[in-house]
This record gives structure tokens, C-alpha cells and sequence, in this order.
């Protein structure tokens, strides 16, 4: 883990964080209208089909209006390119919304 990970992953555990940071860099006109009041931290590690443990770094969930809306921000701190970032993405979407 690079050292920097900690504190970058500590910044985005507050909520107002989050919020300001969908708010600021997605030009969606749809999130405006989400209850960012009710962004609640999920649970960031699973186990793979091939028994491996995998941790995620920060994971949120947010409600729109009566209903809740699993759209997970995944925050994934990187020192370097990874070349397979696709994939991995694909694999977090695919346990996380289950």
C-alpha cells in the first residue's frame, strides 16, 4: 500500500466529501436530485470465486428519494497505471450489486 493511500482514504470517508466530489466532477443533472443526507458507507471487503480476499477502498451507496439507489462510488487510489483497471472495475460491479 502506498503511504499516501491512508490519508486519501481517511479525506473520503466523510460524506460531505463524497457529496461535493459527485456534485463537483459528474456533470449529471440527475445527481443533483439524490439525498446525499443519506450516504451510507458499505462494507469494502468480499472474498473471490477463487477464495481470494479482496478489499476495496472506500464504498458508498445513496438514496433517491423513497427508494435506495445502488449506485456505488468506488474510490480506488492508485500510485500507478493499471493497465487492467477495466477489469477490475468490472469485478467490484459484479460483487458489489449483488
Amino acid at each position: 500500500m502506498n503511504p499516501d493511500d491512508a490519508g486519501y482514504k481517511l479525506l473520503f470517508s466523510a460524506p460531505e466529501v463524497v457529496r461535493d466530489l459527485v456534485l463537483g466532477f459528474i456533470p449529471d443533472a440527475w445527481l443533483a436530485g439524490l439525498d446525499y443526507s443519506t450516504l451510507e458507507k458499505v462494507p469494502a471487503s468480499y472474498v473471490t470465486d477463487d477464495l481470494r480476499r479482496r478489499s476495496d477502498d472506500v464504498v458508498w451507496r445513496v438514496k433517491a428519494g423513497e427508494d435506495w439507489l445502488y449506485l456505488y462510488i468506488l474510490i480506488e487510489f492508485q500510485s500507478r497505471v493499471d493497465p487492467f483497471m477495466a477489469v477490475r472495475m468490472l469485478v467490484y460491479v459484479g460483487f458489489k450489486g449483488v
